[in-house]
């Protein structure tokens, strides 16, 4: 059977490049795995004392915690938790103490 790859985006952590990740504090970076229609499924590693800037989703955003742990909107969160964040929603808090590796799905 031939499989067709129109359409895909088929990302190996190992072939992407690392890139700097912002926020207001801390250090973080980003691999984006892959991309499709505008959403990106990207691994962010943070080391600890990171945190991000306030903003409000413009679409919506799905986080899965692969290691660590981190606090969003005043709530833990650590390895196998996650959340969706709906578009028009505000994100006001987001730090990690620990350090946290996370997939983020999200689209710009």
């Amino acid at each position: 059977m031939d499989h067709s790859l129109e359409g895909w985006d088929v990302g190996r952590r190992a072939e992407r490049d690392w890139t700097p990740w912002g926020g207001s504090t801390g250090k973080a970076r980003a691999k984006v795995l892959a991309i499709a229609d505008d959403y990106y499924v990207t691994v962010v590693e943070a080391e600890a004392g990171y945190s991000g800037d306030a903003h409000e989703h413009e679409h919506p955003e799905f986080l899965y915690v692969l290691d660590g742990s981190l606090r969003t909107q005043g709530v833990d969160l650590s390895r196998g938790d996650a959340y969706a964040a709906a578009a028009g929603s505000v994100h006001t808090d987001f730090a990690t103490t620990t350090g946290a590796t996370y997939l983020l799905v999200f689209k710009l």
